[in-house]
């Protein structure tokens, strides 16, 4: 038997779709409709949405995007991993993994893929965790695996570590040269709440103005 049939012959795994965009969700659905072993059952852009749909549904794994309205796909990791312990989930997000990979992997996910990698890396990281083993980037592996051979982890000691998750999704678009509206708009978020985030970090990182701020974040995307 071709390994095509047997691949064939096994039931599908069944994938769920969590993303605020619905080119993404469509374009997701296309390339997985193309593959033997893949489907998908439903999607959702929203966190509520998608918390109703899974526990009708019972996917085998779901794909989640971390800019989502309200909390953030990081805290939907987390509420995944607490009511559908079995569940497996790969990230698929524009934020760039070293700072948001060993985040997501705490919050339950099992691969990272960034939303700017070739469409087959999601396929491949999908197969991944569907048979039980983690998938990121060869270049975030080797530099996970740097750390651990010293003992800690990658960002150990950083004063980014003090930042909530949303914070640091708000930080890096600082550091991307996105402004207040815009960082509001993409994460749906209120002007007022971003205003607070940013104060939040400044205090944090003790930057004593919004220059100061700006500047450290740029400095930080850059030196990636």
């Amino acid at each position: 038997m071709s390994k095509l049939k047997a691949v064939q012959t096994r039931p599908r795994a069944r994938v769920f779709i969590v993303d605020d965009h619905p080119i993404v969700r469509k374009g997701i659905a296309d390339l997985l409709r193309q593959a033997p072993d893949m489907e998908v059952c439903g999607d959702a852009a929203t966190i509520e949405d998608a918390l109703r749909q899974i526990a009708e549904l019972a996917p085998d794994l779901v794909v989640v995007d971390l800019s989502l309205p309200g909390a953030g796909g990081l805290d939907l990791l987390k509420d995944l991993s607490l009511r559908h312990p079995r569940l497996k989930a790969v990230v698929l997000s524009m934020h760039d993994e070293t700072l948001f990979a060993e985040r997501s992997l705490r919050a339950g996910a099992r691969g990272y893929v960034m939303k700017q990698e070739a469409v087959n890396e999601l396929e491949t990281a999908l197969r991944r965790v569907l048979e039980g083993k983690i998938y990121l980037s060869p270049a975030m592996s080797e530099r996970l695996l740097h750390f651990l051979a010293r003992g800690k982890a990658p960002n150990e000691g950083s004063p980014l570590e003090r930042l909530s998750d949303r914070e640091l999704e708000v930080f890096e678009m600082i550091g991307r040269g996105m402004a207040t509206r815009e960082i509001a708009r993409k994460l749906h978020l209120s002007v007022k709440t971003i205003e607070s985030h940013r104060e939040h970090i400044k205090g944090k990182l003790a930057l004593p103005t919004a220059a100061k701020l700006v500047q450290h974040a740029a400095q930080w995307v850059q030196g990636r």
